[in-house]
């Protein structure tokens, strides 16, 4: 069973540019969710959603920063839980950026999980995530 994600976008934009939508807390509520993230190794937060009806996760992501390294690379924890507050996943999402000739390529491994389900209700999510990245950057851009 396939058990982490694995999604490359490329971006017009510089990697200091595209390094704001993954930090800035008002930046990343556009295209991700509601969070008080803060670049700063250690430090704890959440990323808080309204769940649908017939979702199984409580709307509430709790994460760890594990390493910045400004404009190149930043990881987390991501642990999320069950409307009865029992945990479901325990996992580890990684940005990296690399910087092209016209641009940035943006990579996100997010692993950790043990259940397909998981896997592939985050590889979807995080699809429709980055693609709404795409059309605000992009539209930031003009």
């Amino acid at each position: 069973m396939q058990k982490e994600i694995k999604q490359s976008w490329h971006f017009d934009q510089s990697p200091e540019e595209v390094w704001e939508y993954l930090t800035k807390p008002e930046l990343i509520e556009l295209w991700l969710m509601k969070t008080d993230f803060q670049p700063i190794s250690g430090h704890r937060f959440l990323f808080t959603f309204t769940p649908k009806a017939e979702s199984k996760y409580d709307g509430l992501v709790q994460c760890e920063v594990l390493e910045v390294k400004p404009f190149s690379k930043l990881s987390y924890s991501w642990n999320g839980s069950s409307g009865s507050g029992n945990s479901t996943f325990n996992s580890k999402v990684v940005w990296i950026l690399v910087p092209k000739e016209q641009g940035t390529e943006l990579r996100l491994q997010h692993d950790g999980f043990t259940l397909l389900e998981d896997v592939i209700n985050h590889a979807n999510g995080w699809n429709n995530c980055l693609k709404r990245f795409e059309e605000i950057i992009n539209t930031a851009k003009k």
